[in-house]
């Protein structure tokens, strides 16, 4: 197009020159060779930035994943929505950089068994199918919550609460059901999740006001029972808290005493620019680790938005303001620097101690996707996780890479 449009204006500036032939010829080949050398450097440039881009995604290619980089420190995994598994791009970057994977809320009791005498395992399976394809150690998530759980679970027909007898059948039903379906190909299963306050108080759930905190050994009995060989896990947020740190060591040491196999703990490590504090955090990896337990971080992501709750209790939910969303249009370069040394800290962390623990798992592919748009306040625009919104790998997570491959 601009080899004609040059063409074109010599024609014009031959017609419009005086009669003398010498300075046509020159003045035409002025102009051809004026436009001739603009396009030839807008060409030049062209094949550079293809180059660049070229040497880019190549470089991108031979270094190594995330997971390969972490090697046999401990497993690497990632929390897969089903919109997720249905999405190619989304599968082929959890294959490359993730050997673990766990379902973001397709096996909870809501989804699995929304109704007492009907099981909908149609996502489950596909989640499942995906693991097993892409040789991943697969995560069942979570087997007993006080959330997301259906109301016939814990109350009759008209509402009330059900008796003791009956919620302890429910119960192992439900996990008999979902975990003998799924026997052998499940790595692990959160066989209970979040049953303990901040201050190390039992959560007031349906479960407990039943039950007491019996209901969590007989969780953890029934699962077994379906598949000795799967691993089980208490799992909880705010694990760094002194008193919800107490309370675990307690109930590692009841299973323990009853015969009752637990083999890690998961600190869901839901964390912001400052909290958890690494210090208490490191300490509850170690109370944990020390009651012969392995520890994990299950649920990792790392919110930049202003404080509003600790909780990663999804009812607690707050009234959207604009200061508490200021970050809509991207992130400024010190609030981006705070977040990569936040990960990388975690990560060293996590290395340091990467004889007790056996895996880390973010919760979430890409910022796009990550419950923290809508937690505690709706309708935010966060960037917690370790792809962006194009689903492109965040620089910061190629420098952990590069250490860990370093080490």
């Amino acid at each position: 197009m601009i080899w004609m449009k040059l063409c074109n204006f010599a024609e014009k500036e031959e017609k419009s020159l005086p009669v003398n032939p010498q300075k046509k010829r020159n003045m035409q080949l002025n102009v051809r060779n004026t436009y001739g050398l603009e396009v030839m450097s807008r060409l030049v440039v062209i094949m550079i930035l293809i180059a660049l881009a070229s040497a880019a995604a190549a470089e991108q290619e031979d270094a190594p994943s995330l997971c390969e980089a972490v090697g046999d420190r401990f497993l690497q995994g990632v929390a897969l929505s089903v919109k997720n598994i249905n999405d190619e791009k989304s599968c082929s970057i959890a294959a490359r950089h993730f050997n673990s994977i766990v379902a973001e809320n397709c096996m909870k009791a809501e989804e699995l068994h929304p109704a007492e005498d009907v099981y909908d395992f149609s996502d489950a399976d596909r989640f499942v199918d995906f693991g097993e394809r892409n040789g991943m150690k697969i995560i069942g998530h979570c087997l007993i919550w006080h959330s997301q759980c259906p109301q016939w679970f814990c109350h009759d027909g008209e509402g009330n609460p059900v008796g003791s007898d009956e919620m302890k059948r429910r119960m192992r039903d439900h996990i008999h059901t979902v975990v003998g379906r799924y026997k052998g190909r499940i790595h692990g299963w959160d066989v209970v999740n979040e049953a303990i306050e901040g201050d190390g108080s039992w959560r007031q759930s349906d479960f407990y006001k039943i039950l007491g905190e019996e209901f969590i050994p007989l969780a953890f009995q029934y699962a077994h029972e379906a598949d000795p060989e799967a691993e089980l896990y208490y799992n909880d947020y705010s694990m760094d808290m002194e008193g919800k740190r107490a309370r675990v060591v307690e109930l590692i040491r009841e299973l323990k005493r009853r015969g009752l196999r637990i083999d890690a703990v998961g600190m869901q490590t839901h964390a912001d620019l400052s909290n958890p504090g690494l210090d208490e955090y490191e300490k509850s990896m170690l109370a944990y680790a020390g009651e012969g337990v392995n520890v994990m971080a299950t649920e990792f992501d790392i919110s930049i938005l202003p404080f509003v709750t600790a909780s990663a209790n999804i009812s607690d939910k707050h009234e959207y303001e604009d200061s508490l969303n200021p970050y809509t249009v991207g992130v400024p370069e010190k609030i981006q620097r705070q977040w990569d040394k936040r990960l990388g800290d975690f990560y060293a962390l996590w290395t340091k101690h990467s004889d007790i623990v056996s895996r880390v798992t973010v919760w979430g592919l890409g910022d796009g996707d990550s419950w923290k748009n809508d937690f505690p306040v709706k309708g935010r625009t966060d960037y917690p996780l370790l792809f962006d919104r194009r689903m492109e790998m965040k620089p910061a997570v190629r420098e952990v890479i590069k250490g860990l491959t370093a080490d």
